[in-house]
């Protein structure tokens, strides 16, 4: 047998909850988990009068299980370009350190200290951003340049999640991309609406 490998996106914190996708990924203005089946429209994020708004952040990883040696070198990436109307100003960004593995672990195990922290803000109307000094994630909040813009993430080495070649050597999850969409104004070129479907990309190494 080989690694078994599906990726999940997590909400919650009493316990957390680890929902496989797929079909989909949806970054909402709440901290809940995407329905595979039937797309949402509960909770966008608004289109503000000024400024920005932010989506709340979502973290999302591969869950490793069945019988191999090592997962490693874990990468991810997009085809370069975000097509969705969120304004000259925003983008689809994900947390970043500014050296290192880019993905924060989200369990104990595998040599890991669980970094996962949930997403919060003002339900409905915007996420705190990743890099906000006092409610931003603190994995990523505190480094020089605490976001990247997804669309920057490309092939073939993408954004290294979990660089060590023998990363994962027993069930478990791998460390986790941190997505958050930052939206501008009407006046800067944003449309509300759904949004059309992007493809992102996880590539890594396996030893069975």
């Amino acid at each position: 047998m080989t690694a078994t490998i599906v990726v999940q996106e997590i909400t919650g914190t009493g316990p957390k909850v680890f929902t496989t996708i797929t079909n989909r990924v949806r970054l909402f203005t709440a901290d809940q988990a995407t329905n595979q089946s039937t797309p949402q429209i509960t909770y966008p994020v608004p289109i503000p009068a000024a400024g920005f708004s932010y989506s709340y952040w979502k973290h999302v990883c591969l869950d490793i299980s069945s019988t191999f040696t090592s997962v490693g070198n874990i990468r991810h990436y997009s085809d370069s370009a975000i097509g969705w109307n969120f304004g000259s100003g925003g983008q689809l960004r994900r947390g970043a350190r500014d050296s290192g593995d880019q993905g924060v672990a989200v369990d104990d195990l595998n040599g890991h200290s669980d970094g996962y922290q949930i997403a919060a803000g003002s339900q409905g109307v915007t996420g705190y951003t990743l890099e906000d000094g006092t409610n931003g994630h603190a994995f990523y909040k505190g480094q020089t340049t605490p976001t990247a813009n997804v669309a920057s993430d490309v092939a073939p080495n993408g954004c290294s999640i979990e660089g060590a070649a023998n990363a994962i050597t027993a069930a478990g999850k791998s460390k986790a991309i941190v997505f958050q969409v930052k939206v501008d104004t009407v006046a800067n070129g944003a449309a509300s609406g759904v949004q059309t479907a992007e493809t992102m990309t996880w590539k890594y190494d396996v030893i069975d």
